[in-house]
């Protein structure tokens, strides 16, 4: 067995990397090798908590443990978090099983009790782990820093221990991971409008590239603003369950408030452009929307699943259907229509 040490402070260089991962820099690659690590000094006596070998989870929690002494049996989640990696079955019961047995947990502490996250409740089935192992599974509070509190008070939870709170800034932290994989996909898409725009019977005219691809290329950064940011930041103000509805009335107002600048003005004035406009742009803010049910606790995977079942054909659609009309427009421009 391979005991490693940690401990409950973040190192400078620490508190970088989180800034990194949340921004997205290496947000897949950012984990810590499973087994079971000693913070403080425990003896056989000390808590046994479980956690995910995702790094900002691991951190999250050791953080909240200054000037406790216990084991922390980190699981193979693949650098997922908790609550995710519980959904996807790499948090759950035969993963814990596995741990327990590699550790030798039954020879390093006298107790059999351990304390399994409560956002990892759905992954881990507590009277298997009983059966095969002999340890006593307690789901510990939804909060890394209610454990302290939770464990003083004999391992009881207040209500508001159990509660799964999801407050505007912990949804505004997690806008840097939306917005990564957005715009890195946003250069492809101007590249297409220039691209389009420029294209005229002489060829490709840059002027007109820009002079008329312009207004679209801000329409597109509203769309992924809507999209990544104002709708999780706003989640729960914006009507409907769904995300994908959230999404399309945070892009429609956010399209129809672009459009009164002036630069984008002048967009709308043939119909077929602003009938594109008006039905692509909400759709891509809905769609990024959607993303970010796999970052939140209000929702589950047969709602994701549905969501996409219905979603992902309009989508298609609206994408086609406005390019379409772009080429109608084009054609139109050209005299053939």
């Amino acid at each position: 067995m391979q005991l490693m040490k940690t401990s409950a402070e973040i190192s400078r260089s620490e508190r970088w990397e989180h800034f990194k991962c949340r921004t997205g820099a290496f947000r897949d690659k950012y984990l810590v090798a499973p087994g079971l690590y000693a913070l403080g000094e425990p003896d056989e006596n000390a808590d046994v908590l479980i956690s995910a070998n995702y790094k900002l989870s691991f951190d999250a929690l050791r953080q909240e443990l200054k000037g406790l002494s216990l084991w922390i049996l980190v699981l193979d989640t693949k650098g997922i978090n908790v609550w995710c990696a519980a959904g996807k079955g790499t948090f759950g019961t035969d993963e814990l099983v596995r741990r327990i047995g590699e550790a030798g947990l039954d020879e390093v502490v006298r107790h059999r009790r351990l304390m399994v996250p409560q956002l990892g409740a759905v992954g881990v089935n507590a009277a298997e782990v009983r059966r095969r192992t002999g340890f006593k599974v307690s789901f510990g509070p939804v909060r890394a820093s209610d454990i302290p509190s939770y464990m003083r008070a004999g391992y009881k939870k207040t209500s508001e221990m159990s509660t799964i709170r999801f407050k505007m800034m912990d949804r505004l932290v997690l806008t840097p991971m939306e917005m990564n994989p957005v715009l890195k996909k946003y250069p492809w898409f101007a590249a297409g409008i220039l691209l389009l725009f420029g294209l005229q019977r002489e060829g490709i005219l840059f002027s007109s590239a820009w002079d008329e691809g312009l207004p679209f290329l801000l329409l597109g950064l509203a769309a992924m603003v809507a999209g990544a940011f104002i709708t999780p930041v706003l989640l729960p103000f914006i009507p409907f369950r769904s995300f994908s509805i959230k999404g399309l009335i945070t892009g429609f107002v956010m399209v129809f408030l672009a459009s009164l600048v002036p630069v984008i003005t002048r967009s709308q004035d043939d119909a077929l452009l602003r009938a594109a406009t008006f039905l692509f742009f909400p759709a891509v803010s809905s769609y990024i929307a959607l993303q970010f049910t796999g970052s939140t606790t209000y929702t589950g995977m047969s709602g994701v699943k549905k969501e996409l079942r219905i979603g992902v054909p309009l989508y298609i659609g609206a994408a086609a259907v406005s390019l379409l009309l772009l080429v109608a427009f084009k054609l139109g421009d050209w005299g053939i229509l």
